[in-house]
């Protein structure tokens, strides 16, 4: 199942298959290692579900449901 990473429910994995961001903001998004064929796995959310904490590359990383929506995702 291919999905944004916003749609990813808590401990569920899954493997990033594009980012649609341009400009600033996709530059930033991986420059935080978030690039096509990286594992994640969706750690916690906040009370209100946004932002998003997921765990990847030995580290964890928020954020927000704006970013996360970006993110292309095949569900593991």
């Amino acid at each position: 199942m291919v999905t944004s990473m916003r749609q990813l429910a808590v401990n569920q994995k899954g493997c990033i298959r594009a980012v649609a961001a341009s400009g600033e903001l996709g530059r930033r998004i991986r420059d935080m290692g978030l690039v096509p064929g990286t594992q994640l796995m969706v750690v916690g959310r906040a009370p209100l579900t946004d932002p998003v904490a997921v765990r990847m590359k030995g580290f964890t990383l928020s954020l927000r449901n704006c970013e996360a929506d970006y993110i292309t995702v095949e569900a593991l």
